[in-house]
């Protein structure tokens, strides 16, 4: 569904359009709370995916308000802001669940959605007109493609995103195992695999923080490139890690690369993309995105029961180099403030 709403979100606001993922999220999961049988539960999630889409509404909204010079930085910011809700989240949700429930975590996330809404409604402020041949509501519900008949760098760009996201989830399935495996003390794996994926996504996040406010000044391309590069040379390594801490190490210094490379992806979509169609575009990375974190743990699984555990970390060192290259090649005409 993200690139229909994100296609509503150019003829119609991108305020109006995270608005809705927020508080449709807000009823949704308190529902969610109530449930009585599994069947239910699953409607209601499938419903909350075909209806929410919170990060996609709020990064193109994000990407609309800010200045050509400033959209690195502020994407970095939210993408900051991301990372750390993913690596807060299920913390928070564990005690809550603890102490009060597992329902409780629902009215929990819940609230915590009105609240974000409210505060958009009520801060957030858009500079939207419409366009002058707006569609129709009907209409509006085909997304409009067409930036990607006449750009490979946008192919490249989402092919990125592919890369960033199954890389990030490919090791999901077998890390515990492959820590225990390197392990001299079996007692202390589940520490140090929460330990190893909580600093890992707070680098992320403050990369993106970091690397977003430098990344204009640098160059987008250069940025992009340098981090996946670098994120490929850090992950490959990790396959021959001889114990927790130089996993560890080895995974901080992955993580900074992979986080600092989103700003810059976003920013990239941004500059590429024409202003009235961002929405529909940014709608499809999210869809992507989503479809790559899925596949992940899929193809980590796959080679880890073909070959070994360190096979996977190989293989997703050649994922993310190769998606590198292959934006730096589509990248390399073009306006020098744009590509380089």
């Amino acid at each position: 569904m993200a690139p229909i709403w994100g296609s509503l979100a150019d003829g119609y606001g991108r305020k109006p359009m995270l608005l809705r993922a927020m508080f449709g999220g807000t009823a949704i999961m308190a529902l969610q709370g109530m449930v009585s049988a599994p069947w239910q539960l699953l409607a209601l999630r499938t419903i909350q995916g075909c209806l929410t889409g919170t990060v996609a509404a709020a990064t193109v909204l994000v990407a609309a308000a800010s200045p050509r010079e400033e959209i690195g930085y502020s994407l970095g910011l939210l993408q900051m802001a991301i990372y750390l809700g993913n690596s807060l989240g299920p913390m928070l949700g564990g005690f809550i669940s603890d102490a009060f429930g597992h329902r409780m975590t629902f009215f929990v996330t819940s609230l915590l959605l009105l609240v974000g809404g409210l505060v958009v409604w009520r801060l957030a402020d858009e500079d939207f007109e419409p366009p002058e041949n707006r569609k129709s509501i009907l209409k509006s519900l085909t997304p409009d493609f067409s930036p990607l008949t006449s750009s490979k760098v946008l192919w490249a760009l989402l092919g990125v995103v592919a890369a960033d996201q199954i890389a990030g989830t490919i090791a999901a399935p077998f890390l515990p195992l492959f820590i225990k495996e390197i392990s001299p003390d079996a007692t202390r794996v589940a520490s140090n695999t929460g330990l190893i994926l909580g600093l890992g996504a707070i680098m992320s996040a403050a990369a993106a923080a970091l690397v977003g406010k430098f990344s204009y000044r640098i160059g987008y391309q250069r940025v992009l490139m340098t981090c996946m590069i670098g994120a490929a040379v850090f992950t490959i390594p990790q396959a021959f890690a001889p114990n927790p801490t130089v996993l560890l190490l080895l995974r901080l210094a992955s993580s900074f690369f992979i986080g600092g490379n989103m700003p810059a992806v976003n920013a990239l979509i941004t500059i590429r993309t024409e202003a009235g169609k961002q929405g529909s575009v940014y709608g499809l990375r999210t869809t992507v995105a989503s479809a790559s974190g899925a596949l992940g743990p899929v193809i980590g699984s796959s080679i880890a029961l073909g070959f070994d555990y360190g096979a996977v970390f190989v293989a997703t060192g050649l994922i993310l180099a190769v998606a590198g290259l292959s934006t730096a090649a589509s990248t390399h005409r073009g306006p020098k403030r744009e590509a380089s």
